[in-house]
């Protein structure tokens, strides 16, 4: 029976409780069955066998009084006489039909069914004669139709009673089979039942006592014992004694005494070093007081660190930003420049183009004045063959003199044009060299405006990184300003606990008097437990306003990640 010590009180229970509920509805279950194998028995009886049997007598009966009708239709001499019979005829043959009828339904058996098959065969030979019979007697031929009464349908009349005679026996054997077997059922079912009723109450009694003796060894003697050593035990006496059973190591009682014993030498283990607690309790107390004032100078120091920190970090800012404007505006004087250097460019150009343009004039210039000078030749030719001509060359000559006057007109006028306009020319080139040297004087300025541009945005870019180190810097310190704080007031919530501590292990020790060990009386201890002096709480500081700057700071470098610092962060402290 090691499984059922190995169980669970509620499963054991539940077993036990299953079991009988099992047998209580396997026993329920098999007396149904019984009950209605009986059942099926009577109703057979009720709605077979005698319902044939009833039907078949109703059957039988009507047959008599069919044939006595016919035997009166036949010694009848009025037709009004042979019409009553004929009507009593016809009503009972449809009473004999609507019995056959419903007697058809109920054959359950080959022997009836047989005996039923012949039943009808003999009434329809029957009718077929008693069809003959009534005709004879109709048209008063009653010496035949009395003959013919008295012998094939006297035969037939026979037959059909002794077939309804068979049916009938047929059914009341099975009217009395049917009741023997339901008598049987009943005596088998009332012998099971007995039986199953005794192994049900052998098996529970069986699983009660099994139960019940397990759990009393579990328990390892009365509830009652171990409520009282429970009671004693609240009551502060571990000195009570209770009787176990010879080699139990397993019961709940067992576990009673032994937690009982272990109980004693844990209150004599607090009894001993409760004093010890509270003494190093107040030692604890005073090393935190002293700590709590030294972390409260090293919090000041760390507040004007924090401050000077905070005005240097205002000044770098400044200066980045200064730093940042100037390069800005260099930047600004270098695309000037550069745009400066591309006018005069342009200028250059455009003086070249006068200076082709100017050229191109005096050739065109040189090119009139020889025109003129030509024209003047050919002035002159003319005013020779005029002369030549006489009289009548006279006015061609006035002509060709006109001419001459203008050609040279012409030819100086040229000749001053081209003077200036070389002159022109001469200013123009020596504008175009003075040009391409300023363009060159700005070039080396833009140059110079460029690398000056770099050097500002380096400038720039250092006094931002020395003001992004700054902040950082900045940002750590006010971080060791709060630290040093949240350490601060945890020092004070440790010297808190320690103080409180002292005092709960006076409570402690006096709570573990009441208990008696070994004859040793119960006292309660009087001495108050030593109270370090107060601390005052840290107070802290504001830090110091931080100026907002003028351009966006860059992303400052990650600080490093600090401990989180809870209520039980005091060891990490």
């Amino acid at each position: 029976m090691d499984f059922l010590r190995r169980m669970k009180v509620f499963n054991k229970l539940l077993i036990a409780f299953l079991a009988v509920v099992a047998m209580l509805v396997g026993t329920g279950g098999f007396g149904i069955y019984q009950v209605s194998q009986v059942n099926d028995r009577v109703l057979d009886v009720n709605n077979n066998w005698l319902p044939s049997v009833r039907l078949a007598g109703q059957m039988r009966s009507d047959m008599r009084q069919f044939r006595v009708s016919e035997i009166q239709h036949i010694l009848s001499t009025s037709d009004a006489d042979m019409s009553t019979y004929e009507k009593e005829i016809s009503d009972v043959l449809a009473d004999f039909q609507q019995a056959d009828s419903q007697y058809a339904k109920l054959i359950s058996d080959a022997n009836e069914r047989q005996a039923y098959d012949d039943f009808k065969k003999n009434f329809d030979s029957y009718l077929n004669v008693h069809t003959q019979i009534a005709a004879l007697s109709r048209q008063n031929k009653k010496d035949e139709a009395l003959q013919l009464a008295r012998g094939e349908a006297q035969q037939y009349r026979k037959a059909l009673d002794n077939a309804l005679g068979r049916i009938v026996e047929i059914n009341v054997k099975g009217a009395d089979g049917a009741g023997e077997a339901a008598a049987q059922a009943y005596a088998s079912s009332r012998l099971w039942l007995m039986i199953v009723i005794g192994f049900a109450a052998v098996v529970g009694v069986a699983l009660a006592y099994l139960i019940a003796r397990d759990l009393t060894k579990q328990l390892g003697g009365e509830p009652a014992d171990a409520a009282r050593l429970a009671g004693e035990v609240a009551a502060g006496n571990l000195e009570a004694h209770v009787a176990l059973q010879p080699n139990d190591r397993t019961s709940l009682m067992y576990s009673l005494v032994s937690m009982k014993e272990q109980l004693a030498k844990i209150v004599l283990g607090i009894k001993s070093s409760s004093g010890s607690i509270a003494v190093a309790a107040g030692e604890i107390a005073q090393g935190n007081t002293d700590l709590s004032q030294r972390t409260e100078e090293q919090a000041a120091s760390l507040e004007e660190t924090a401050a000077s920190m905070e005005e240097l970090t205002a000044t770098v800012r400044q200066t980045a930003d200064n730093a940042t404007q100037a390069a800005t505006l260099a930047g600004n004087a270098s695309d000037v420049a550069a745009r400066g250097g591309d006018v005069v460019g342009r200028v250059v150009e455009t003086m070249r183009g006068i200076s082709e343009s100017s050229s191109k004039v005096a050739e065109i210039i040189t090119v009139i004045d020889g025109i003129a000078f030509q024209t003047n030749i050919l002035a002159l030719n003319a005013a020779v063959e005029a002369a030549r001509a006489g009289e009548q060359g006279r006015g061609f000559a006035v002509v060709a003199g006109e001419v001459r006057t203008l050609a040279q007109r012409s030819a100086v006028a040229a000749k001053e044009i081209k003077a200036l306009i070389e002159e022109s020319v001469e200013r123009v080139d020596l504008g175009t060299r003075l040009v391409a040297d300023a363009g060159h004087s700005i070039e080396e300025i833009v140059q110079s405006v460029k690398r000056m541009t770099d050097i500002m945005g380096e400038i720039s870019s250092a006094s931002i990184e020395q003001r992004t180190g700054i902040e950082q810097v900045n940002t750590a310190v006010t971080q060791m300003d709060e630290v040093t704080q949240q350490n601060a007031a945890l020092v004070e919530e440790a010297t808190a606990a320690a103080r409180s501590m002292a005092e709960q292990a006076d409570g402690l020790r006096d709570a573990v008097a009441i208990f008696r060990v070994g004859g040793e009386p119960a006292v309660r201890a009087t001495r108050e437990p030593a109270r370090p002096k107060p601390v005052s709480p840290v107070a802290k500081k504001p830090a110091a306003s931080r100026r907002e700057s003028p351009v966006p700071a860059a992303s400052p470098m990650p600080a490093p990640a600090l401990a989180e610092v809870g209520d039980n962060d005091w060891a990490t402290f």
